[in-house]
């Protein structure tokens, strides 16, 4: 799996790209859990998803947030790890200008990132969210939430309790035009331990169920995120992370 170097708004981010074979293939961009809290891209949780979305034939990159191993800067309070995850996602594009479709992943902390991310760019198609910190974060941005996705959960999780991502769920799955594939896994903890095997067969299954579904309908860019508003949004984003 080849490191590579991403040019980031503070500096260099180190990743792992796996290109997948043929034309046309789908990106998926994998973010792990809190910086501040041990998490990086070598997370079990974050390896294991890329497994799976590289056995569906999905390009994949997987990177370390500013200040994690040899990515450079330090901890940016969210609003700079947003800014690195839409980095890492213009360079994944940038290689693979063709890709049939475009999904983002997060675990925990790099959930709640991922979510945001989505919300700003209308190509990505499908999300995977693994205990999104629905207790410690707020995610009331997701109005509406623009793309369908599987939200996993543990009921032991002892971090991000079940019944917060239950309520996160239930809210978004209300909402017109999405659908969301909640799944909770009996006996895991924050962390799966020793449930990792459940995790991939729920998303490998996910991944396979959207597969057979029509086609994401085409979302129409709002105006922030149009290209001239987007460009704005990028110059802010860089300057609070600065």
């Amino acid at each position: 799996m080849p490191e590579v170097i991403i040019n980031g708004a503070e500096g260099r981010l180190e990743g792992r790209y796996s290109p997948a074979k043929g034309e046309r293939r789908p990106i998926v961009i994998l973010l792990h859990p809190h910086p501040q809290h041990g998490g990086t891209m070598h997370n079990k949780v974050i390896y294991a998803l890329n497994q799976v979305f590289i056995r569906q034939g999905f390009s994949t990159l997987r990177f370390n947030f500013r200040g994690v191993g040899r990515s450079q800067g330090s901890f940016g309070r969210g609003e700079g790890e947003l800014t690195d995850a839409a980095s890492a996602l213009d360079w994944l594009q940038s290689i693979n200008p063709n890709a049939g479709a475009c999904w983002i992943a997060g675990f925990s902390f790099g959930a709640w990132i991922g979510m945001q991310l989505l919300m700003r760019r209308p190509e990505i198609d499908r999300f995977v969210s693994i205990a999104p910190p629905a207790n410690i974060f707020d995610f009331a941005f997701l109005a509406p939430c623009p793309s369908s996705g599987l939200i996993l959960q543990g009921d032991k999780d002892e971090v991000v309790p079940e019944e917060s991502v239950k309520k996160l769920s239930e809210k978004l799955g209300k909402q017109r035009d999405i659908e969301i594939d909640y799944r909770i896994i009996k006996g895991a903890n924050h962390f799966f331990t020793g449930k990792l095997d459940k995790l991939e067969a729920n998303t490998e299954d996910y991944i396979e169920t959207s597969a057979e579904q029509p086609a994401p309908r085409e979302r129409e860019p709002r105006e922030k995120d149009k290209p001239a508003a987007k460009a704005g949004a990028r110059e802010k984003e860089k300057a609070a992370a600065k």
